[in-house]
């Protein structure tokens, strides 16, 4: 067994977003509020190197890379800052594998998953890549290029703990089941492409460890079965965020646990003969922390059961989560009067655009701002541009903050056509 990959640990330039977010928020807020206009986005790198170490203290005994995944948060100062700890990148369709090349990984720091990639990978490939095959036809597609290119290949499976959240009486689109898989392994092997992978992605805010380990386990036969020692296991993402509850007020994360997962992995890598490291891709666990979502106040309206915010930022535009997760949502400004029901709604003609219900405090008013918080998930790659411009997005890299895209003006929204 190899030792873990090095990868630079840097101390905190920014300590206590763990012991007190919303203090930490509200610091780096203040100062911005009535110099940038709303709604924005902040991020910061802060809250993603405490996550990095909270990851450590859990498994860094244990031969684990940690792969940033480019679709939760594609955010080109967060891929500067983790390329230049000497971590590698995961992409899922070609302008995230474009972005990560633009942005310096170099071709073996890129780990290629997703379906039906034979239609764009071959334009854009690059010797040295990592590759996990999706299905049966892709690996037939890609495979000559693989040998060519000297890849690092692996398989998808899709277990019996994978389904669809919505549906769980149906599967997902993803993956080979075991019989594909196992014939797919045979191929390629029999073509000598270079495969030292099993991968796997059971969903997002996958509820224990227990659901993993039924996961591994089922890999694990498969792969014993089919004589196959990958070197790498991919155990893909899925951890639940902390701090983010379910629209009925249950905690996401509410049976997941760090030390479960470390004393999972122990045993894994006894299930996994000659496997070298296991690689996880966290998205949502280690980014939605680092982000907020500012708003103003434009409007305020008094219901006889409900008080309603009108805001320049919402659902609709902003935060498409808010309509499955429920997030703390705080006034920057401080207020302390009696709490009373509040909706907080988007500036959109749709009901739908609402962050939530919520007990804010009775004085909080027109030109006040909120904060929305663990919006580093997700957010951005769901931003909408419904009859509104996109929003500007601040980075904070642990010492100053800064603007990185300006909010959308008219003719950049309607010049787009011709």
């Amino acid at each position: 067994m190899k030792s873990r990959p090095a990868r630079t640990v840097t101390r905190r330039a920014h300590p206590g977003f763990s012991a007190d977010p919303v203090r930490f928020w509200r610091a780096l807020v203040r100062p911005l509020a009535h110099k940038q206009a709303t709604p924005f986005y902040l991020f910061s790198a802060g809250p993603v190197e405490e996550a990095l170490e909270e990851l450590d203290a859990h498994f860094g005994h244990l031969p684990v890379r940690h792969w940033l995944s480019c679709k939760t948060q594609p955010l080109r100062p967060l891929l500067q800052w983790w390329r230049h700890k000497g971590l590698g990148i995961e992409v899922v369709s070609e302008f995230e594998f474009q972005a990560a090349l633009a942005e310096g990984f170099a071709p073996e720091r890129i780990l290629v998953n997703g379906p039906a990639k034979q239609h764009w990978l071959p334009r854009q490939a690059k010797r040295g890549l990592r590759v996990n095959f999706d299905s049966m036809a892709e690996a037939r597609a890609l495979a000559a290029l693989a040998k060519k290119l000297d890849w690092t290949t692996g398989v998808r499976w899709h277990t019996h703990e994978e389904f669809d959240p919505e549906e769980p009486e149906f599967d997902t689109q993803f993956g080979m089941t075991s019989d594909e898989a196992v014939t797919t392994l045979n191929w390629l092997r029999a073509e000598r492409v270079r495969v030292e992978m099993v991968h796997f992605h059971l969903r997002t805010n996958v509820q224990s460890a227990d659901v993993y380990e039924r996961a591994l386990k089922e890999v694990a036969t498969t792969c014993r079965a089919a004589n196959f020692a990958p070197k790498f296991v991919d155990c893909g993402g899925g951890f639940p965020p902390p701090r983010v509850m379910t629209r009925d007020g249950h905690a996401i994360d509410a049976g997941f646990s760090l030390a479960d997962m470390g004393r999972l992995y122990e045993r894994v890598l006894k299930w996994f003969p000659g496997a070298q490291e296991l690689w996880l891709e966290n998205g949502r666990w280690l980014s939605a922390r680092a982000g907020v979502l500012v708003v103003t106040i434009l409007d305020v309206k008094t219901r006889a059961n409900m008080r309603h915010f009108i805001c320049d930022g919402g659902r609709t535009l902003n935060a498409l989560v808010s309509n499955w997760e429920s997030h703390a949502l705080v006034p920057l400004e401080t207020r302390s009067e009696k709490l009373v029901p509040t909706t907080v709604n988007g500036p959109t003609c749709m009901a739908f655009d609402k962050l939530g219900r919520f007990s804010l405090p009775e004085d909080v008013h027109t030109g006040d701002h909120l904060l929305w918080c663990e919006a580093g998930a997700y957010h951005l790659p769901w931003e909408t541009h419904f009859s509104h411009g996109l929003a500007a997005v601040l980075w904070h890299d642990g010492k100053t903050v800064r603007v990185v895209r300006q909010r959308e003006e008219f003719d950049e929204w309607w010049g787009r056509w011709r």
